[in-house]
């Protein structure tokens, strides 16, 4: 799956080429977030004492946000572009080094169509997308951790106070129990996961075994029989989801008030201003963010280890090397 596009010479220039220029790209994207962050602080103090300053230094503010916003929004937008054209370069790679493999071979393969067609797709996808946001949660935290401990000073609640880097550690903790939390709550995920593609697979290959043979397969009793399967399978995943789901709603929710609740006692004896609280806010945000990279993604992982099993099979089954 990985050597078929990043150790064929072929598509060296995709795979390598491509890794270092979404690299480059997200590195400038962080660099302008930081900026953003240290614009916060003096566009939020602003707004907190509107009769000291005239109209003329909030748009001063809005046109110096705009010189970062618009710079980001055409790097997001061509990484995304770009992102999606290297995903599918990745999916080639992988196709048409199974397929002389595949047919060459006797052994016929439960759902190995699918395989194919449609799991080397979102092994692509996935991994391109969850490798790039590993890559920014890196850049995020080398460029925030520095400033959120130098925010941390001015932290005047007991016990965290004399911690060095308190905030920083605060979003590492809960980050760290989160994923615990969320590995416990959605262990049988992957299972689940895996028996789905299974039963849709067998759901898929009677229906294309219909189009053309529609008096032995693909009839009423048979896809009511199928169906019935798949829609047990989906239930039961569902609801395991659900469980996930609810966790994570409440702790995302939970999350967004904790720099608040840290920095209120600053703000309201005078020690710290509205755009430091803000500032804070936004590097805790950044910070915790890329600590939570996995909890935020475990579905999606969860996703990419039944697709990653499936493939794994295939390969030893036709006897891929």
């Amino acid at each position: 799956m990985l050597k078929s596009f990043f150790l064929k010479k072929k598509w060296l220039l995709w795979s390598w080429g491509g890794s270092l220029l979404l690299t480059f790209s997200l590195l400038v994207q962080v660099t302008i977030t930081v900026q953003i962050n240290q614009w916060y602080k003096g566009f939020y103090d602003v707004l907190q004492k509107p009769m000291e300053y005239s109209i003329a230094v909030f748009w001063d503010k809005i046109f110096e946000f705009t010189y970062l916003a618009l710079p980001y929004v055409v790097l997001a937008t061509f990484t995304a572009y770009f992102t999606r054209l290297f995903a599918f370069r990745w999916r080639e790679a992988i196709t048409f080094d199974y397929i002389p493999v595949w047919t060459d071979g006797n052994i016929i393969v439960e759902g190995s169509a699918q395989r194919i067609q449609e799991d080397t797709m979102r092994f692509a996808k996935i991994v391109e997308s969850l490798g790039l946001q590993i890559v920014r949660a890196i850049m995020t935290l080398i460029a925030f951790t520095p400033i959120l401990w130098s925010l941390s000073d001015k932290v005047i609640i007991s016990f965290f106070k004399d911690i060095p880097g308190s905030l920083v550690w605060v979003a590492f903790a809960t980050s760290m129990g989160s994923l615990l939390i969320s590995w416990l709550v959605g262990w049988k995920l992957p299972g689940l996961e895996y028996n789905n593609q299974k039963v849709e697979a067998k759901f898929r290959k009677e229906l294309v075994y219909g189009e053309d043979h529609r008096d032995t397969h693909a009839r009423p009793d048979t896809i009511f029989e199928l169906f019935t399967g798949l829609k047990f399978n989906y239930h039961r995943l569902y609801l395991h989801y659900g469980y996930f789901d609810i966790w994570v709603n409440i702790y995302d929710q939970f999350m967004v008030i904790v720099p608040y609740l840290v920095m209120a006692p600053g703000l309201f004896t005078g020690a710290i201003t509205l755009g430091f609280v803000i500032q804070v806010s936004n590097a805790f945000q950044r910070v915790h963010g890329s600590f939570s990279l996995f909890t935020h993604n475990w579905t999606t992982i969860t996703e990419l280890r039944s697709i990653y099993k499936r493939l794994k099979e295939f390969e030893i089954a036709i006897g891929y090397k």
